[in-house]
């Protein structure tokens, strides 16, 4: 059965869309409940404000939605790196990104490490560098419901538009750098 992640920087629209696809019937897995229902969260890391994860024991515990029929989604900033069949990197645009993040309260340094993640494809890489197929969808405008849209179609096969590299903020650098 198809375990796929959707994953991408804080903010650019893991959980809207995530619900999204939910409310369609497919099984969405919340990465950030399942670990901490497992006891999977490890020590604190108070200077970035998050937790360690174990990945190999992470993986390990995701083993139940393998053997489930259809389609499962993992909805996590870690999701790319959990095992899975195919990998969806949700983008956001910096400017947009930066007043998501401001919008739920992270500290301006928070809000500056994860807008320079976006903007130097970080997340992205990790996904290329793995040998799972990957696509890439710009979360900046569109809704939750037209991204689950775009999903589907990856899911039933229209994957090749929106293969890794259409997205580009390398433009926005010397403003966030």
């Amino acid at each position: 059965m198809p375990v796929i992640a959707i994953t991408g920087t804080p903010g650019v629209g893991k959980t809207s869309v995530s619900a999204e696809l939910r409310s369609r019937g497919y099984k969405v897995v919340d990465m950030n409940d399942h670990l901490r229902k497992h006891g999977l969260l490890g020590e604190r890391d108070e200077g970035r404000d998050t937790y360690n994860v174990d990945m190999e024991a992470l993986n390990d515990s995701l083993e139940e939605y393998r053997e489930e029929e259809g389609f499962v989604f993992l909805d996590s900033h870690l999701a790319h790196e959990c095992d899975c069949s195919r990998i969806l990197v949700l983008r956001c645009d910096p400017h947009i990104l930066a007043k998501r993040l401001e919008a739920r309260g992270y500290s301006p340094e928070k809000v500056r490490e994860n807008v320079q993640a976006e903007v130097l494809d970080v997340i992205l890489c990790e996904a290329t560098d793995s040998d799972i197929p990957v696509n890439e969808i710009d979360c900046s405008r569109g809704t939750a419901s037209e991204v689950a849209d775009i999903i589907e179609r990856i899911i039933k096969g229209k994957a090749d538009i929106y293969r890794p590299g259409n997205i580009d903020w390398s433009g926005e650098m010397e403003e966030w750098f």
